[in-house]
C-alpha cells in the first residue's frame, strides 16, 4: 500500500439460512458504509477507510439466502461492492475461513450476519489495526461491564465455562474470545486462517491461539453489542462435547507452529 493511502477493507459476513435477516442487515451495513459526515470521536468515517467491499459467505443455505444477496444492486456491475461465496454447509468456522482467505482488502474484518455489533464500530477495529496485526472485538467494556449480561442465564453459564477452559489451555487472558467481530491485516489473516483446522464455534479460540504462537500483536477492542434473537447455534450436550474436544486439541495440533519472525530468519539463513 503506497504511503499516505488509506487501506482498503473487506468485510466478511458468514451466513447460514439468513433469508429473514440478511436483507435488513445489509441495508444497515451499506447505509453506514455509504454515509458521509464528520468522523466519530477517535475514529474514521467510512470514506477514510479507502475502498471497501462486502463478501457474504453462504454456508450451504437452503432458504435462498445466496439468491437474495446476489439480487441486490450492490452485487451488480463491473466493480460490485458485494460478492457472494457459496459453499457446502460445514459450519461457521469453515465459512469464516473461506471468506478470510478470499478477501482482497488490505484489512479484513468478519462480523456476524445479524450485525449484533453495529457497523459504526468498524473504525474501532481499523484504528487498532494501524498499530496491531490483529484486533479482537470484546463485549467486555473498560468499566468491567459485560454486554453479554442480556443473554439467557444458561448461555452465560456455558460462556463462563468456555472462557475458563479456553483461557487456561489455548488463548491466554482474552476476556471475550467469542465476539463475532474481529479484524486482521490481510497477510496475517491469510497466514492464520490457512492453518485453521477447527470448524466448530471453537475456531475463534484456535485463531487467537495461532496469533499468539506466530507472535502477532493483538489488540483487545471493547465494542457495542446487543443480543439478537434467532441464533443458529442450538446448545446441546453433543455440541458441548465437540467444543470441549476441539479446545483441548488446539495446542496439540499446532504444537509445531513457530513465530513468524523465527520462520523468516530461518528462511534467510537457508
Amino acid at each position: 500500500m503506497p504511503p499516505g493511502q488509506s487501506p482498503s477493507l473487506t468485510i466478511v459476513v458468514p451466513a447460514y439460512d439468513e433469508a429473514a435477516r440478511i436483507g435488513p442487515a445489509l441495508d444497515e451495513l451499506f447505509g453506514y458504509l455509504r454515509r458521509k459526515g464528520p468522523p466519530r470521536e477517535g475514529g474514521r468515517t467510512a470514506e477514510e477507510l479507502g475502498r471497501w467491499d462486502v463478501l457474504v459467505v453462504d454456508d450451504g443455505s437452503s432458504d435462498g439466502t445466496a439468491e437474495l444477496v446476489e439480487a441486490r444492486p450492490e452485487a451488480q456491475g463491473h466493480e460490485p461492492r458485494l460478492r457472494v461465496l457459496r459453499r457446502p454447509h460445514h459450519g461457521k468456522g469453515a465459512a469464516v475461513r473461506a471468506g478470510m482467505l478470499a478477501a482482497t482488502g488490505d484489512l479484513v474484518v468478519f462480523t456476524d450476519a445479524d450485525l449484533a455489533t453495529p457497523p459504526d464500530q468498524l473504525p474501532l477495529l481499523t484504528d487498532a489495526l494501524m498499530d496491531h496485526d490483529v484486533a479482537l472485538g470484546s463485549r467486555v467494556q473498560p468499566d468491567g461491564s459485560d454486554r453479554r449480561a442480556s443473554q439467557p442465564a444458561f448461555r452465560r453459564l456455558l460462556g463462563r465455562f468456555f472462557r475458563a477452559l479456553a483461557g487456561a489451555w489455548a488463548t491466554g487472558a482474552v476476556p471475550d474470545t467469542q465476539c463475532g467481530f474481529k479484524g486482521f491485516h490481510r497477510e496475517v489473516a491469510a497466514d492464520l486462517f490457512a492453518r485453521q483446522h477447527i470448524e466448530s464455534i471453537a475456531f475463534d479460540a484456535e485463531i487467537i491461539h495461532l496469533a499468539r504462537r506466530r507472535g502477532y500483536r493483538s489488540a483487545i477492542v471493547p465494542v457495542q453489542w446487543s443480543d439478537k434473537r434467532g441464533s443458529r447455534m442450538h446448545v446441546s450436550a453433543r455440541l458441548a462435547m465437540r467444543v470441549a474436544f476441539d479446545l483441548v486439541t488446539i495446542p496439540i495440533i499446532h504444537r509445531g507452529v513457530r513465530p513468524a519472525r523465527e520462520e523468516a530468519v530461518a528462511a534467510v539463513d537457508a
